[in-house]
């Protein structure tokens, strides 16, 4: 299995309240998989608006790694 979508960088459209695709590490084990209206994995938009609890934090760490050099991650 490829790494965790968890850790891979941030896609168009993720924000801290939601991800393009799933971004759980054990999607079959999420409460809200397959959920009409809320799981990226039956969306048509692929959006997940339910990512894991620790996806705010992560998002975070994930736009520092990402902006190019000499942009701060506020902007």
């Amino acid at each position: 299995m490829a790494k965790s979508a968890y850790h891979e960088p941030l896609r168009e459209g993720d924000s801290a309240e939601q991800t393009v695709g799933c971004r759980h590490t054990s999607p079959d084990i999420c409460k809200k998989h397959s959920m009409p209206g809320v799981c990226a994995f039956v969306r048509d938009d692929g959006v997940c608006l339910s990512p894991p609890l620790s996806w705010p934090e992560q998002f975070k760490r994930l736009k520092m790694r990402d902006a190019p050099e000499g942009e701060g991650a506020e902007s």
